[in-house]
């Protein structure tokens, strides 16, 4: 990014980001582009629909990839994620993690979750990024858990999330 700070600044501000090839940026620099984001800036992209979607669908498809099916073992969890956006906007994804696979799909299934967690866009964008811990925001009441708490706890060290 432009001077290296890996800030929104960097990409000219939410239009830079919404312009952004998001397949074209590694973990770390996307750790570092949601820590450099203002609350007003997440608040941008949540109204946009056209650019939430396509945050929110590559952060998704990322979990694929970043899961760690040596970390996982034997687990077998169906976790249901709810982000909320501005006004009663919810999009849904799930995480179903079976025999050492992790795969993702957008909408809502008729499975029942082991865990769902509900949460906004800034907060979302904060946990998957590796800017803020599960346990701190579940406390703060920043995260709302459904189903098993301990799984949800622990759900970061399945994923190989970036530091920022």
């Amino acid at each position: 990014m432009a001077d290296g700070t890996g800030g929104i600044e960097d990409l000219g501000g939410v239009k830079g980001l919404a312009e952004l090839d998001f397949a074209s940026v590694t973990p770390e620099e996307f750790a570092q582009i949601v820590k450099g984001l203002s609350g007003k800036e997440i608040a941008e992209i949540a109204k946009d629909g056209e650019l939430r979607a396509r945050v929110l669908a590559e952060v998704f498809t990322r979990m694929e990839r970043q899961f760690k099916p040596d970390t996982a073992g034997s687990l077998k969890a169906l976790i249901r994620w709810k982000v909320t956006g501005s006004g009663d906007e919810e999009t849904v994804y799930e995480t179903d993690i079976a025999d050492g696979t992790c795969t993702v799909r957008a909408g809502r299934s008729d499975a029942d979750p082991r865990v769902t967690l509900i949460l906004a866009d800034a907060e979302f964008l904060k946990l998957v990024s590796g800017n803020a811990s599960p346990v701190t925001m579940f406390m703060m009441r920043k995260v709302k858990i459904a189903g098993d708490v301990a799984l949800a706890a622990g759900l970061t060290r399945y994923f190989d999330i970036p530091k920022a």
